[in-house]
């Protein structure tokens, strides 16, 4: 059965230092090109029916980086979406929020977990018309991509903030007797 293949940005600056990047566009630094150019190694010679990208640069970088062709941009892969939480470190919340965790409060002025599942759910219905033609890739971030993770396996997204996600890593989601499984998890 067909399979699909989760990879995550190349490091940027903020993603670097720990900082909430939702809506803001930050390039790749040098090392998250070359990251990307090394997932592309590991990709290498695998066929994709369709490639589905975040519309955001980096993630966008990252695919032709990584010699994929992209077959449709679509918001919903977009990051979460951290309102009042963007651009700034889990560390620097705790100072005035110490009990926050994303997982299960959202942001403020941002998304909640069921909102960004809700988005995340429409991405997994996309992405499973396309597999009986072959894989899929999703190209996106490191929280959205949790999601999928977890909303793969029919969890709930809170399921999500176990599953940590490494920069230009490489996800495996498919099928054991006929179930959704996750069959390889932040591989480089």
């Amino acid at each position: 059965m067909a399979e699909i293949v989760l990879v995550r940005h190349g490091q940027t600056e903020w993603s670097k230092a720990g900082r909430h990047t939702g809506r803001t566009d930050i390039g790749l630094t040098e090392e998250g090109e070359q990251q990307a150019r090394e997932i592309g190694a590991k990709l290498a010679g695998r066929a994709f029916a369709a490639v589905l990208c975040s519309p955001r640069e980096r993630a966008q970088h990252t695919a032709r980086l990584a010699g994929l062709e992209v077959t449709a941009v679509d918001e919903d892969l977009a990051e979460w979406d951290y309102g009042d939480y963007e651009g700034i470190t889990t560390k620097e919340i705790h100072e005035t929020s110490p009990d926050w965790f994303l997982w299960d409060d959202g942001v403020p002025g941002g998304e909640s977990p069921e909102q960004i599942g809700a988005r995340i759910d429409r991405v997994i219905a996309k992405a499973r018309t396309h597999l009986e033609r072959g894989d899929v890739a999703l190209v996106a971030h490191g929280h959205a991509l949790r999601v999928v993770g977890a909303r793969w396996i029919e969890e709930p997204v809170r399921v999500g903030g176990r599953l940590r996600l490494d920069t230009a890593t490489m996800c495996r989601l498919g099928f054991e007797h006929g179930r959704p499984v996750i069959l390889e998890w932040n591989s480089r």
